[in-house]
């Protein structure tokens, strides 16, 4: 079987197959960008895949590595000082502990925190843009001491961000460490 590229530059480039039982045209168009093969070298951006496509979108892991005392029946903003990655440099563990993704989609975020003191009465929510958006742990009615939870939060990939609140019926120190007090997110579709 050969391919015979027939057409000129000002248009478009038609590859046609021999016609065996029949013809099969790929018409590709005259218009500048890049294509993508298997063969291609270096990375694919985002602005390359389609619309609906994750892709290669941003993505952190991060956890408490200096402890925080949670006061007793006030919802606080839990602070996750150290950054086990960040994709998109889009998590801030220095000054506001939140993630602020520039890229527009749909986002995994999930996270949690530990206490060893005295279980109580607990609370996880992610806060987006400042308002108490998803409650993915509720445990007030009983004694824990751990809440841990996630939630699909759709952020417009410019000024929406999330963060993450905790809640205790006995003020107490979270348990600073990697696996018991985290916050992660990650691109699962763009758009």
């Amino acid at each position: 079987m050969s391919i015979v590229l027939v057409g000129s530059t000002s248009g478009s480039v038609t590859l046609q197959e021999p016609a065996v039982a029949g013809t099969t045209v790929l018409d590709l168009p005259a218009v500048s960008g890049t294509v993508i093969t298997t063969g291609s070298s270096g990375g694919v951006s985002q602005s390359m895949l389609a619309t609906g496509v994750a892709g290669t979108g941003p993505a952190f892991s991060a956890y408490q590595s200096s402890a925080q005392t949670l006061p007793t029946n006030i919802n606080t903003k839990i602070f996750f000082q150290t950054e086990e990655y960040d994709t998109a440099n889009a998590f801030d563990a220095t000054t506001n502990y939140r993630f602020t993704p520039q890229v527009a989609g749909y986002y995994q975020v999930s996270g949690g925190f530990s206490i060893g003191a005295t279980a109580c009465g607990i609370r996880l929510q992610i806060v987006k843009n400042g308002s108490s958006y998803k409650t993915t742990f509720n445990a007030l009615s009983t004694t824990v001491n751990a809440a841990f939870g996630s939630a699909l939060v759709y952020l417009n990939g410019s000024t929406d961000y999330v963060e993450l609140f905790g809640f205790v019926g006995v003020g107490q120190v979270l348990q600073a460490a990697i696996e018991t007090t985290y916050f992660q997110a990650s691109l699962v579709r763009a758009g």
